[in-house]
């Protein structure tokens, strides 16, 4: 058999994405049917991109100031005077809410003796340095010092705490360090398009867990990049997910999406004898319910497959029926991959939003001390109910290096799946480490979002993105 051209998608056993979408109970968006794949080369990687100190250093100085950045959601700080700390590859900036409804974002540091104003997030109209009293207003402009007299050299008009720029899309709030290159509209695109459906605006955060890990930023992200590890690190998802099916898009620089149906078997699992209620009903299974439990009211998980009906028709209809009841949003129109499937979009170069409109998941890795080491965080957005207003959201729980996700018993089984993935990330930053050949080899099609997130990379890396786009 001749080998595939690797300029076309990779075409894996069973259903396609695209003849998925087809036979979905309701027409799909573009989103979802306009494939668009570019095949970006086989070369390897070099392993000392995740175990280099000069290579984290290149980032921090070459890369991270130019792009923006995911900082927090409208729901952290809702009213005027709350503010966010956020911290990343060793710059440390205030998300503070204005009385406008406007947000500022200054760096967190006092310009006399270079202390950090604030550790943690709150609420204040003054920003007083807790060293020497040196204060500044919640828009990082210049308020008092004492012993002003001494200080007969510094202009209040010259004491701004430098500010970074700010963009806001859908509920999330981004900065840039250094201005120029595109909007955000502009480097987002073209999720502005797609999210257009999903409104994550009309929702809070209902889950935050942050997590230390021992393993490089960008190796812990490329985990979460494709899904064809499922056959082997999470078998139990095999009955309902097409793992194999999945379609891997890329945009331009920034933006690319793994789509993974949910609801039919993975072509890895042998289908003699399955039925299409044996799917449901391993998927009810693993979502904590029993199949004994069908009868239940008002329980979205409570299906039973119909005489020529699939798994995924039966289990969209219980979801598009209960998410309408649950939100008071009508859900008539969303297509069955929308309440079902994992959309897991990623933004360059550590922002991870869900498409759909089930709960949606969240992630954002940022860099730790050393190569070695990264903080993965993982929200959960809820869409609030319609015509109620949009709460606080909840408080981030941070787990240390040595403890499970299942220590933040909120994530439910989500937390058991995270485990199963650190379980790899720990070995795979001490094999980078010790690699003989220093390479590392990525599918053409499965793992073209790692590949293009290092192509961008490199072009920040060389001066060719950023404040020069």
């Amino acid at each position: 058999m001749a080998d595939r051209d690797p300029k076309l998608p990779g075409r894996s056993p069973g259903i396609s994405w695209t003849e998925l979408m087809g036979v979905d109970s309701r027409p799909a968006p573009a989103c979802l049917t306009q494939e668009h794949y570019e095949y970006l080369g086989s070369d390897p990687l070099q392993a000392e991109r995740y175990t280099s100190e000069d290579f984290a250093r290149a980032e921090r100085e070459r890369m991270w100031p130019h792009v923006w950045q995911f900082v927090a959601r409208e729901e952290d700080l809702p009213e005027p005077g709350d503010y966010v700390v956020y911290e990343n590859a060793g710059r440390s900036f205030l998300i503070s809410r204005q009385e406008d409804g406007s947000v500022r974002a200054m760096h967190n540091v006092c310009l006399h003796r270079g202390r950090k104003l604030r550790t943690e997030d709150g609420t204040t109209d003054r920003f007083v340095c807790p060293f020497h009293g040196f204060a500044w207003h919640k828009d990082g402009s210049f308020d008092s010092m004492p012993c002003q007299w001494d200080f007969t050299h510094l202009k209040p008009d010259a004491m701004t705490l430098p500010l970074a720029e700010v963009g806001r899309w859908q509920g999330y709030i981004f900065l840039r360090e250094e201005a120029g290159g595109p909007t955000l509209e502009e480097y987002l695109a073209p999720l502005p398009e797609h999210f257009t459906r999903w409104r994550h605006d009309e929702c809070t955060t209902v889950i935050w867990v942050a997590k230390q890990v021992p393993a490089n930023w960008k190796a812990t992200a490329e985990a979460f990049m494709e899904a064809w590890h499922t056959v082997v690190t999470h078998p139990q998802l095999l009955p309902f997910t097409g793992d194999c099916n999945s379609a891997y898009w890329n945009w331009g620089d920034n933006v690319n999406v793994n789509l993974v149906p949910f609801g039919i078997m993975s072509p890895h699992v042998d289908a003699d004898g399955k039925t299409q209620q044996w799917i449901v009903d391993e998927f009810v299974k693993y979502n904590g319910r029993s199949a004994d439990n069908y009868e239940t009211a008002n329980d979205p998980f409570a299906v039973v497959v119909p005489d020529g009906m699939t798994a995924r028709e039966a289990l969209g209809a219980a979801m598009r029926a209960g998410y309408t009841a649950q939100t008071g949003y009508d859900h008539e129109d969303a297509t069955d991959s929308e309440l079902l499937d994992a959309l897991v979009y990623n933004v360059f170069p550590n922002f991870a939003p869900w498409g759909g409109y089930m709960p949606n998941i969240v992630y954002r890795w940022r860099p730790g001390a050393t190569p070695d080491t990264c903080l993965m965080e993982v929200r959960v957005l809820s869409r609030v109910k319609k015509g109620e207003p949009i709460p606080r959201g909840v408080p981030m729980n941070l787990l240390g290096i040595d403890q499970p996700w299942t220590d933040a018993p909120e994530l439910g089984i989500l937390g058991d799946v995270l485990d199963q993935d650190m379980a790899n990330l720990r070995f795979v930053q001490e094999g980078l480490h010790c690699s003989k050949t220093g390479k590392v080899q990525l599918a053409d099609y499965q793992e073209i979002r790692i590949r293009q997130f290092h192509r961008t990379l490199e072009k920040y890396l060389g001066g060719e993105a950023g404040a020069t786009a």
